[in-house]
């Protein structure tokens, strides 16, 4: 009987990326990731020229509960919110619990990622709106950034974001996965794109077109760690090492030099979190 031979995937390392890069965008905290690997998860990521790394905790419970997994890793800095998916579990003492956190922790640069989600069928549309005003208010009055998630809701999530008067607000929409027409009203409103490793996917061709056409000043990347693995890892955990060959995808359909996209972005992160 034959073996199927094993495929072979390159080392992120092997792209020869400079140190300077961000990871703006990561969920290490989760189940996927055991607490002990996390220091390799990491020190990968630095070999491949990651210099900083962005967790994003899902809550205040998971905040409070998985801190400590970064306590020895100052490369990390932190982004917390409520996620769409989970408006209805929202506990009536959670939002000051993220103020105070905000308050407390200086490694917290952002609140995120929040928005609107109408793909899972998870929590309701109007629930989520409230939660997603609510936290918009946080952001405004702690004065920090805003990450945004949204999926199959984008009318109505720049609908809420215009009527609160966010336009021109430190603001960068996560996972990027739309077109030109979305391109379009996120950099109107003086926003940034944060590009994920989809972009790596031959089928997303409207992602690319719509990359190809984007100012490298407005951009930031991320992997969405675990998930969403570029290629050639696409179908494998995805982790902030991997982040490299999106760098690549996008210096390709921009037509730029690799170490020019992966410096650029990685000074848009540091100016936009304060890191």
């Amino acid at each position: 009987m034959s073996r199927k031979k094993k495929r072979e995937r390159p080392d992120p390392a092997s792209l020869g990326l400079p140190a300077g890069g961000v990871e703006s965008h990561a969920h290490l905290d989760v189940e996927e990731f055991a607490p002990e690997e996390i220091g390799p998860v990491l020190d990968r990521a630095a070999a491949a020229g990651v210099s900083a790394v962005g967790n994003v905790f899902l809550g205040p419970a998971a905040y409070l509960a998985h801190r400590d997994f970064f306590k020895d890793r100052p490369e990390v800095f932190y982004i917390l919110g409520v996620h769409p998916c989970d408006a209805d579990k929202m506990a009536a003492g959670d939002m000051a619990a993220m103020e105070a956190a905000f308050r407390d922790e200086a490694r917290l640069r952002a609140v995120g990622e929040i928005g609107l989600d109408y793909y899972w069928d998870v929590s309701t549309s109007a629930t989520q709106q409230r939660v997603f005003r609510e936290q918009l208010e946080l952001a405004r009055s702690l004065d920090v950034p805003v990450v945004i998630h949204s999926r199959e809701a984008e009318r109505d999530t720049l609908a809420i974001l215009d009527d609160m008067g966010f336009k021109d607000r430190p603001l960068v929409w996560h996972c990027f996965g739309g077109g030109t027409w979305l391109a379009g009203e996120v950099f109107s409103r003086g926003w940034l794109a944060s590009i994920p490793g989809p972009v790596t996917y031959a089928k997303n061709t409207d992602l690319a077109e719509a990359v190809a056409a984007m100012d490298l000043s407005r951009i930031l990347l991320e992997t969405d760690t675990p998930y969403l693995a570029p290629e050639p890892w696409r179908g494998k955990r995805n982790e902030p090492a991997l982040i490299a060959f999106t760098a690549q995808r996008v210096a390709a359909l921009m037509e730029r030099d690799p170490a020019e996209v992966w410096l650029t972005t990685g000074d848009n992160a540091r100016r936009f979190f304060g890191v």
